[in-house]
């Protein structure tokens, strides 16, 4: 809220033109006005005496207004002395003569007043505007930091689900915010600053509103894009009025969003080392580098891209610690749930533990975003409680796109994309390694046809080689089916093949699975600071081990698309019987597969 008294600056500006315009037309109406010469009382008799003054008026017995003859225009005089001949004069020459009691009238006053006035109404409205503490000028560069300290804003660990390990690490912080004369005894410092590393959507923000909550202090919100603008040293700026007002409040945490925004290594920006983002940074270095170890001032920082940030920032004495904010696993999402589906009416038959199965690899934001579309659907569709078809419905939405039953299509194209489907789904069932088959539809979501979704049965943070030439496999199924039945293959075929390709080539290059290359990993990634992303590998191997990798690529990827035509050609029946219940059906689960195979 501001000031009661502040004035606004449409309403100032609007005080500024009437000023300017009153003064302009006091102006303009002097001078526009006929203009009285001062003359001598001795010119005056000289005029009366030649006949040459048409009309007077005398002002106070002391004063004499009057007109001069053939155009001399209007002239004014005083009378020096008790002349006792004027108005005996002025009879004989038969001037018109009148008279006034006054000290310049209204107007007089007015005329001789009212730019002093102006004036003076327009400076103290001005000065008073200026020492405002939320005046326009002054509050550029102040920091736009939101502060959250309030019980409604209030977030503890308990509205965090899972994250155990990452909690354990900042319990340390909470505990010096309540008490730091515990550690300032056994001669303990604190960390500086806490960085935490994780993937979008898994919490980072609110894990740092839940430290800040639990130690009851104030908190201090800025996203790192805030810093910087257009002007050189705002930024720099905003960093100095940050922290002023964070020791001002301590204990308090600041915490700054997206830290890469205005972290990144110095030296790779378009302006050298001038540009404003750096200098921004340079300050931020600084006052990190200025706190006491008596001040309770803890800095929190979050981000996805922790290998662009600039090494000083890094260094022990600024943030000393990276607390690592991890995708949820299976129970950590089934908490994840139970924490959303509070405010949500759901239908007898919801299953928790099924949901978080279901979701493998989601972050907690993807799971709100799921349980929202879960939502819209059931009262799209006027269902008193949200069922396990709108939760199916939202999951499709969220993983595969939105679903375009609109799409006009021909029949042989359908009928193409049925069997280029049934080719991928029907791989699941005769693959060693693969994943179980969740859901394959015909139906178009986003850019895709169709789509054959599996889903793991348990959570994996590795991947065996007989996982990955099967997923290969897969990739190539559509392409199989096509080629059995129709002798030609379309492009749909695309994403898979680039699929395929990438993981056979991270076989060879990365992961060390291709017989006759070895376990060696081949190409350094290139990833420019200034863009923040990886768009080239640099080739750091001869041309002959270049021709060898190819090839490895190659066998790969030869192997497993002859494994799925072998599989595919074994079982064509069933690829056509999945193919024709799928231009039928359109959409078929995991059971109804089963079923109509027989599997």
């Amino acid at each position: 809220m501001g000031d009661k008294n502040e004035v606004k600056p449409n309403r100032m500006g609007l005080f500024f033109v009437i000023g300017i315009i009153a003064i302009a037309g006091f102006v303009y109406w002097n001078n526009s006005r006929p203009q009285i010469q001062v003359i001598p009382y001795s010119s005056f008799q000289a005029y009366l005496e030649r006949n040459e003054v048409n009309a007077v008026k005398i002002i106070n017995n002391n004063i004499i207004e009057g007109t001069i003859q053939n155009g001399g225009g209007r002239f004014r005089t005083l009378i020096p002395y008790n002349d006792p001949t004027l108005l005996p004069a002025l009879e004989e020459k038969k001037v018109n003569i009148s008279g006034q009691i006054s000290g310049g009238g209204f107007w007089g006053l007015v005329r001789e007043w009212l730019p002093w006035i102006i004036f003076i109404i327009l400076f103290v409205v001005f000065n008073r505007q200026a020492q405002l503490p939320q005046s326009r000028a002054m509050q550029f560069t102040k920091n736009k930091a939101k502060r959250f300290q309030n019980d409604a804003e209030k977030v503890t660990f308990e509205d965090v689900a899972g994250q155990k390990d990452a909690k354990y690490e900042l319990e340390e912080v909470v505990s010096f915010l309540k008490d730091p004369e515990k550690y300032q005894k056994m001669g303990a410092k604190i960390p500086k600053g806490v960085l935490l590393v994780g993937m979008p959507g898994t919490g980072k923000t609110l894990m740092a509103r839940a430290v800040a909550g639990e130690a009851d202090v104030p908190f201090f919100h800025m996203s790192g894009s805030d810093f910087v603008e257009l002007f050189v040293g705002v930024g720099a700026s905003r960093v100095r009025d940050l922290f002023t007002e964070a020791r001002k409040n301590a204990p308090c945490i600041i915490f700054i969003d997206e830290l890469d925004a205005v972290g990144r290594s110095r030296g790779a920006g378009l302006g050298g080392g001038h540009d404003e983002r750096e200098q921004t940074l340079n300050q931020l270095l600084v006052e990190m580098d200025g706190f006491d170890q008596k001040e309770t001032v803890i800095m929190l920082a979050a981000t996805n891209r922790p290998d662009v940030l600039d090494p000083a920032l890094l260094r022990p004495g600024r943030f000393d610690r990276q607390v690592t904010i991890a995708m949820p696993d299976i129970k950590e999402r089934e908490a994840i749930f139970k924490i959303h589906l509070e405010k949500i009416p759901l239908a007898d038959e919801i299953d928790v533990e099924k949901l978080a199965r279901a979701t493998p690899g989601m972050s907690g934001a993807q799971i709100a975003n799921m349980i929202n579309e879960a939502a819209l659907y059931a009262a799209r569709y006027n269902h008193e409680k949200v069922s396990e078809t709108d939760f199916d419905e939202a999951r499709d939405k969220v993983i595969m796109g939105v679903a375009r039953k609109t799409l006009v299509i021909s029949s042989k194209e359908r009928r193409m994309t049925a069997y280029h489907e049934a080719g991928h789904a029907l791989l699941h069932y005769y693959l060693k390694h693969a994943d179980p088959l969740h859901k394959v539809t015909i139906v178009p979501h986003g850019q895709a046809l169709g789509m054959a979704m599996s889903l793991p049965e348990e959570d994996s943070y590795s991947r065996t080689r007989g996982w990955i030439e099967d997923r290969i496999a897969i990739c190539y199924g559509g392409w199989a089916a096509e080629k059995l039945f129709f002798d030609e293959t379309t492009t749909g075929t695309k994403a898979d093949l680039e699929q395929a390709s990438e993981m056979a080539r991270r076989m060879v290059c990365e992961w060390g699975m291709a017989e006759g290359i070895g376990p060696v990993s081949y190409g350094e990634d290139e990833a420019p600071i200034f863009l923040g992303r990886e768009i080239a590998r640099h080739k750091n191997y001869s041309e002959d081990t270049a021709q060898k990798i190819d090839k490895a690529v190659i066998d790969i990827l030869e192997s497993s698309r002859k494994h799925a035509e072998t599989i595919l050609h074994e079982h064509k029946t069933g690829l056509e019987k999945l193919a024709e219940a799928l231009l039928e059906k359109e959409t078929m689960t995991d059971a109804e597969v089963r079923e109509l195979l027989g599997i």
